[in-house]
């Protein structure tokens, strides 16, 4: 009989499976769950790109693609990012097309790291970066941000987790799970903290056509950022294109070039369909991503006045689709919340230490839900705390 303990890595069996996953996991079996758990837009992919990807598929477009992406999309991804965010990046050098963003940070980690080099990541963040950091032979470092900060890393953090095995910074704004976002004098006071060093920036920019009350600012765009820099972006958020599965990285060519040697041979390259659907997603649909980041509005002021009210703190999220209030007040561990909440009323919010130690004491609620479907969650949360 096989003895699977020593076939399998140790780097595998370490890692934790998603603290996400379980919640969703359980309440796939129940009947009459709310949802507000996944980061994922209630909205169809735009019609315009849809139909894009259909006849490409009419035109028995379905082979191999150039490494690096088709040479038409790269061009709209530069294009795209230089009209929008004001960087500038060469198509040809510069740009890689990936299957998501989160094959993009993987591929970036693993094209910069050596063992024991180490990765600072601000927390509570997106679960997938401890753990690809782990896979590239990396030691992640954990930097606590705080609520009085607004859940943004700040220069001293950044300072006093600098050692002399740093390689890479994390920067994931507009934030997942909180919402946070970073101002030009946040980004120009990290770059003065990594000014004169080689740390390398992985800046996931997922969200950021997601932005409320102000437009989101690259960190590429700072000045003396650019060349330490590797942006992660992608479709499926701001287009609806989840499924799709469609990203890209942007970075000066010496880095670019590596990264794309790790994608040939782990990928090849990025579904035939969805690039030339981007295509379209790119050229036409401002107006489609600007109807749904106002709807994202409405249903973002609704949730964070309805966790206030409840006499949960909720501090206003101002970019991504998520509310990470906190449930300190009701003295119990955010897995106790989560479970007792789906339990006994039946409403799927994901606990804020899987996103980390520092989410202890709060919930990730997405608002990528009809205006009925959070009131209804909501009215089930004050049932749930009038009854603990």
């Amino acid at each position: 009989m096989i003895d699977y303990e020593r076939v399998i890595s140790r780097r595998a069996r370490e890692i934790k499976p998603s603290g996400i996953r379980r919640f969703f996991d359980i309440a796939g079996t129940m009947e009459g769950v709310i949802s507000l758990g996944v980061g994922e837009p209630d909205f169809r992919t735009p019609y315009r790109v849809r139909k894009a990807g259909i006849r490409s598929l009419e035109l028995a477009n379905t082979r191999y693609t150039a490494n690096r992406g088709l040479e038409s999309l790269r061009r709209e991804i530069a294009s795209y990012n230089k009209r929008r965010y004001k960087i500038d990046y060469d198509p040809a050098s510069e740009v890689l097309v990936t299957v998501g963003g989160s094959e993009a940070i993987d591929i970036v980690l693993r094209a910069i790291i050596n063992p024991g080099d180490e990765v600072i990541i601000p927390t509570p963040s997106y679960v997938c970066y401890e753990p690809m950091t782990s896979l590239a032979g990396g030691a992640a470092v954990s930097v606590n941000t705080r609520l009085e900060d607004g859940f943004k890393l700040t220069a001293e953090q950044l300072r006093a987790a600098i050692s002399e095995r740093t390689k890479a910074l994390i920067l994931p704004y507009p934030s997942n799970p909180t919402g946070a976002i970073l101002d030009l004098a946040d980004i120009e006071a990290i770059r003065d903290v990594l000014s004169g060093t080689d740390i390398i920036v992985i800046a996931d920019e997922i969200y950021a056509e997601l932005t409320f009350g102000r437009e989101h600012i690259s960190v590429a765009s700072i000045p003396d950022m650019r060349e330490r820099t590797v942006v992660v972006s992608g479709f499926s958020k701001a287009f609806s294109m989840t499924g799709w599965r469609l990203g890209y990285a942007l970075g000066p060519e010496p880095l670019i070039r590596e990264i794309t040697k790790i994608h040939q041979y782990a990928i090849m390259c990025a579904p035939t369909t969805s690039q030339h659907a981007a295509i379209e997603a790119l050229r036409s649909c401002d107006g489609d991503v600007l109807e749904m980041v106002r709807e994202y509005d409405m249903r973002r002021r609704l949730m964070v006045k309805g966790f206030n009210d409840l006499g949960l703190e909720c501090l206003e999220p101002r970019g991504a689709f998520y509310a990470f209030p906190s449930i300190k007040s009701t003295g119990l561990t955010s897995e106790e919340f989560c479970e007792r909440l789906l339990y006994s009323k039946k409403v799927a919010l994901v606990p804020g230490v899987a996103f980390g130690e520092s989410g202890e004491g709060y919930v990730r609620a997405s608002y990528c839900y009809s205006l009925m479907h959070i009131k209804e969650a909501l009215r089930r949360i004050r049932e749930f705390l009038s009854e603990l």
